[in-house]
């Protein structure tokens, strides 16, 4: 069920990936190998991640041919300056172990530990870090670049300052919690959204109306919080690294009606739970 979607720059992505967020370098190899073996082919990972030597071995171990395979990776959130972002590439494609790598993104506008800030302005670094992607893109080091936790304002900085145009946006996007504005936004500028944690990073699985959708289609609520992205046209990327849930989350062959999915944009829940510690989960 798998499908092959074209970023503005011509190159394809599949439409469904493995995130990587939270899972042990040690074991990422494992989860890697098995999430290939079931038949994913989008692997997305980051330098925040600290797994990208697992996720890299993962793909040697599975033996699929690399050209198969699309491996997301993103510039560390804290690299504003040309030179720094610049090292990271590489860095990562020494840990990831390839030649090179199909999407890398900005994994955010700002450094984590202002997440949001409103007092500092990261325009410049920004760009910097952009002009960075930018030059392995030319290198071919990078086939696709992009953005990741981006507001419109971040985008139109690199809209007007930039060469490149943004191929992704990815950031978070649920049934309860669509940026709404700024998916218009992007799809008017041509830049597919990937959503992370579509099912929430699992807080979706308690809501009773979601689960009572869910049991009206007969599909698990993952596997409905999935279609549901989806069908908005985004890319979805559910981590797990169980086996049983990973081939679950492939399993959507069903269609949202146009109703279900206005009942679905009407719901409205942003409480993470033990994970709004983390800026993206915080509601900034």
């Amino acid at each position: 069920m798998i499908e092959m979607v074209k970023m503005n720059d011509g190159n394809r992505i599949p439409d469904l990936g493995l995130g990587t967020w939270m899972i042990p370098d040690e074991k990422a190899a494992d989860v890697v190998v098995q999430a290939l073996k079931l038949g994913y082919r989008h692997l997305d990972t980051a330098q925040a991640y600290g797994n990208e030597v697992g996720v890299g071995k993962g793909i040697f171990m599975s033996g699929i041919p690399r050209e198969e395979i699309f491996v997301t990776t993103k510039v560390g959130a804290e690299h504003k300056t040309y030179e720094a972002a610049a090292a990271s590439i590489q860095e990562s494609l020494d840990k990831l172990g390839l030649n090179y790598i199909d999407l890398m993104i900005i994994h955010s506008p700002q450094p984590w530990q202002e997440w949001r800030a409103s007092d500092k302005n990261f325009d410049q670094g920004n760009l910097e870090a952009w002009r960075a992607l930018e030059d392995a893109h030319k290198a071919g080091k990078i086939k696709s670049i992009g953005v990741s936790n981006f507001q419109r304002e971040d985008i139109e900085n690199i809209l007007s300052h930039g060469t490149i145009r943004p191929a992704v946006n990815q950031i978070l996007a649920h049934i309860g919690n669509i940026p709404f504005d700024l998916v218009e936004y992007c799809e008017s500028q041509d830049i597919l959204i990937e959503a992370y944690s579509p099912i929430a990073h699992g807080q979706a699985l308690g809501n009773e109306t979601i689960k009572a959708m869910a049991d009206k289609y007969g599909v698990t609520i993952a596997q409905l919080c999935i279609k549901y992205v989806l069908q908005l046209d985004m890319i979805a990327l559910p981590k797990t690294e169980n086996p049983e849930h990973m081939h679950s989350n492939m399993q959507v062959d069903f269609t949202i009606s146009r109703e279900d999915m206005e009942t679905l944009n009407k719901i409205r829940f942003t409480d993470y739970g033990e994970y709004s510690k983390f800026p993206v989960f915080s509601g900034k």
